[in-house]
């Protein structure tokens, strides 16, 4: 009797963390497609979307530990992968735009900070004011 419960709270914890997974996945697929501009639809993929496919993974884990021998990590393996890279993608592709100007609904930062971001904002320039130095010329 003990292993039947056993077997049903695994199957319930299995079917929740499923539907916990396909509700932010979906979640996450509705965002992309209705939001507006490049920096807002950057959120879904990587926060809601991200949250569902984890869900799913650990889900699938949880259910292979139970009924196969042994511990299954190959979902783990693709958590890690999976938690890693889509942080770091999000962050480049708004880097990206970010270089590129592309307008948002709510507008751009202000220039200099743009600027700043860029690394070319807030330096001076210690030879301003200086001529500048060519190679030397022969003197006649």
């Amino acid at each position: 009797m003990n292993a039947e419960i056993a077997n049903l709270l695994i199957e319930l914890l299995v079917a929740l963390l499923i539907l916990i997974g396909a509700g932010f996945t979906f979640l996450g697929s509705v965002g992309l497609v209705r939001l507006r501009d490049l920096y807002e639809r950057l959120h879904t993929p990587t926060k809601a979307t991200t949250l569902g496919v984890g869900s799913l993974l650990i889900a699938s884990a949880v259910f292979f530990s139970w009924y196969d021998a042994g511990v299954s990590l190959h979902e783990v393996l693709v958590a890690v992968f999976l938690f890693i890279t889509a942080p770091v993608s999000a962050h480049l592709i708004a880097k990206a735009a970010l270089h590129q100007r592309t307008q948002s609904g709510s507008g751009l930062p202000s220039e200099a900070l743009l600027e700043k971001h860029d690394g070319h904002g807030a330096q001076t320039n210690p030879s301003e004011g200086q001529q500048p130095q060519g190679p030397a010329s022969p003197k006649a």
